[in-house]
């Protein structure tokens, strides 16, 4: 089959190539699954689990890439619940090789049905935004109807996701970003913008929730954004700075069918759009990936026309 591998933590995606590689075979409890559409995350190339195994082992060269849409086309022993044929689309495990491939081997609990409405492109630019919004949201910022929550990026994949979500649940959303991104991210169901780079974050005042997708600096003074009880939910690592008086979480997101079919019937039914930047087929996801544009929205390879 076709493939993309990285051999080379230190290039970067300039250490992305197009290969043949085998099939992989279906282990116990897994699928194999033909990919039509794969989500690709560019920071995943610093991630430790795209290099190494769970106790550290070179396992280069891998094929990146954790989401995916597209058919099952096998079974391994003991795999219940998913049928051969099935529409599915869901979230690789991080250690195993990825979804820039023809075919992937997945366990079974990963996967949701992809209604035959939903296009493979869409399905495969779920997994990673819509769970991470939904856990950020829900599991970790524990948030409530009439709640104030700044959404950091969120003009992103990510960020448009929590925006929408947050919304939905009754949320009064403040996104930031920059300045080029403010109709869009109101467009998004913002109520307020704050561009980071012309105003002054601290002057939306107290909120409710912060969910940060950037870290750094803007991590470090969203700490005192957050009221007393109220939450900073990080994906980028432990918050650098932490309030006395309000909770700080960061998390990995976790593969759960109950969230995808929830996200997905959202989508369906007009509630939930995505943010679909770069696509791609799997023969130009080398020069897609090595631009040297700003890359907005998600990332998307069409493995199959």
């Amino acid at each position: 089959m076709k493939a993309i591998v990285v051999t080379d933590q230190k290039a970067g995606a300039a250490g992305m190539a197009l290969v043949e590689r085998p099939e992989p075979q279906a282990a116990i409890n897994d699928v194999i699954v033909q990919v039509h559409a794969s989500g690709f995350v560019p920071t995943e190339l610093t991630w430790p689990s795209t290099w190494t195994d769970r106790v550290g082992r070179d396992r280069s060269p891998s094929i990146p890439g954790h989401e995916l849409a597209g058919v099952v086309t096998a079974l391994g022993y003991g795999t219940t619940g998913i049928s051969v044929g099935q529409r599915v689309f869901g979230l690789t495990d991080w250690y195993r090789d990825g979804t820039l491939a023809e075919y992937v081997a997945i366990e079974a609990r990963n996967l949701a049905p992809l209604p035959g409405d939903v296009d493979f492109t869409v399905g495969a630019s779920l997994p990673i935004s819509g769970l991470t919004a939904w856990q950020g949201l829900f599991q970790h910022g524990r948030l409530q109807a009439g709640q104030s929550v700044v959404v950091h990026g969120a003009a992103g994949a990510v960020g448009s996701m929590a925006t929408q979500l947050a919304r939905e649940f009754g949320g009064y959303v403040i996104g930031t970003g920059r300045a080029g991104d403010r109709e869009t991210v109101l467009n998004f169901g913002a109520k307020e913008f704050v561009d980071l780079e012309n105003e002054i974050l601290e002057d939306v005042g107290a909120v409710d929730l912060v969910f940060d997708v950037i870290g750094g600096d803007i991590g470090k003074r969203s700490a005192g954004l957050v009221r007393a009880g109220g939450t900073l939910v990080s994906i980028v690592g432990p918050p650098e700075a932490r309030s006395a008086d309000a909770l700080s979480v960061d998390f990995v997101v976790e593969s759960d069918r109950a969230q995808l079919s929830e996200i997905v019937r959202r989508v369906r039914d007009g509630r939930l759009r995505t943010n679909i930047g770069t696509v791609a087929p799997l023969d130009a996801a080398v020069a897609a990936f090595n631009t040297t544009k700003r890359l907005k929205g998600k990332s998307i390879i069409r493995v199959r026309p």
